[in-house]
C-alpha cells in the first residue's frame, strides 16, 4: 500500500493571516519555488532524515510549495503512511499542477484554521511561520497534534546577517546592502519577522517542546548558486514596493546585474533549522 498525500494550505512559500509579500505573479512564483528547492532542499531532507521519518509514519507539511518535500516524505513513509501538505488558496492550481496524480490538493491557512486532525508523527514547516503573526498560537496548536514523542521542523531565515565579501566596487557592495535593507523593511511592512530563525529554538523551547536543536547554516553564494536566483526571484517579485522603499529602476537593474557578476560573492543569510519534540 502507498502512502497517502494530502496537500492542505499555507506555506513553502505561502503564509497564513498576514500580507505576503511574496504573492507575485505565478511565473514569478514559480522560479522562486525552484531556486529555493535548488539552495536549500538538500539541507532540509538531511535534517528530515535525521528523525527517523519512515514507514507508517504521519506528517504534516506545512506549505507544499512546489511539492519536493512532500513528495519525498511519502516515498519514506510508504507504505501505510500518511503526508498532509498545505498551500494557501493562492496556490493550489499550481500545486495541484505540479504534485501530480499521487497528491491531492486542500486550502488550509495555518494562521486561522485548526490544524488538520492529528495526531502526527512529523511536522515540518519552511519558511511559512515568519509571516505568520499569531506564530507562537501556531506553535502551541502544533504541540498539541502531535504525538508524544512526535517531532516538529522549523526551517527560517535569519536576514540581518549576509555581508558582501567580494564586490567590483565599493559602490557596488553598498547598493547590494542597501537592497538587502529595503527588503527587510519591505517585508517587515507586510507583517513578517524577518530575523525570526533565531528566535525559533527559544519560542520552541518556551512553547513546551524538548530536544531541542537549532543547527545554523551559511554559504558562499556567487554567480551561478541557486542563492543569488532566489535573490533575483525576490527582485522580481518586490519590485513596486522595493520602488516604494525608495530604490529606483537603475538601482534595482544594477542589483540584478551585480547578482550575475563573477566577482560578485556574499555570504548568504543564516538558515536556521531547528528541530524538537513533544515530551
Amino acid at each position: 500500500m502507498s502512502a497517502t498525500v494530502v496537500a492542505a494550505g499555507a506555506g513553502g512559500g505561502g503564509a497564513g493571516s498576514a500580507r505576503y509579500a511574496f504573492a507575485g505573479a505565478a511565473e514569478l512564483a514559480e522560479a522562486q519555488l525552484r531556486a529555493l528547492s535548488e539552495t536549500y532542499d538538500l539541507f532540509t531532507l538531511q535534517r528530515l532524515a535525521a528523525t527517523g521519518v519512515g514507514r507508517g509514519w504521519r506528517c504534516l507539511e506545512i506549505g507544499a510549495g512546489d511539492g519536493t518535500l512532500a513528495r519525498w516524505l511519502a516515498g519514506r513513509v510508504a507504505p501505510g503512511g500518511e503526508v498532509l501538505a498545505t498551500e494557501l488558496d493562492t496556490a493550489v492550481d499550481a500545486l495541484r499542477r505540479r504534485a501530480g496524480e499521487e497528491v491531492r490538493v486542500l486550502r488550509h491557512d495555518i494562521g486561522r484554521d485548526p490544524v488538520p486532525p492529528g495526531p502526527f508523527d512529523l511536522v515540518h514547516a519552511r519558511l511559512v511561520l515568519q509571516h505568520v503573526p499569531n506564530r507562537r498560537e501556531v506553535l502551541d496548536r502544533l504541540h498539541g497534534a502531535l504525538r508524544p514523542g512526535g517531532w516538529l521542523q522549523i526551517d527560517e531565515f535569519d536576514v540581518s546577517y549576509g555581508p558582501v565579501l567580494l564586490a567590483p566596487s565599493a559602490d557596488a557592495a553598498r547598493l547590494y546592502e542597501r537592497y538587502l535593507a529595503a527588503k527587510a523593511e519591505v517585508l517587515g511592512a507586510a507583517g513578517a519577522r524577518t530575523v525570526w530563525g533565531r528566535e525559533v529554538a527559544g519560542e520552541l523551547a518556551a512553547a513546551g517542546f524538548t530536544e531541542v536543536d537549532p543547527q545554523p547554516r551559511v554559504a558562499l553564494w556567487r554567480a551561478g548558486h541557486p542563492g543569488l536566483a532566489l535573490q533575483a526571484s525576490h527582485l522580481r517579485t518586490l519590485r513596486e514596493p522595493l520602488l516604494a522603499a525608495g530604490l529606483t529602476d537603475r538601482q534595482l537593474t544594477e542589483v540584478a546585474d551585480l547578482l550575475e557578476h563573477p566577482g560578485f560573492a556574499v555570504c548568504s543569510p543564516v538558515w536556521y533549522s531547528v528541530q524538537a519534540r513533544r515530551e
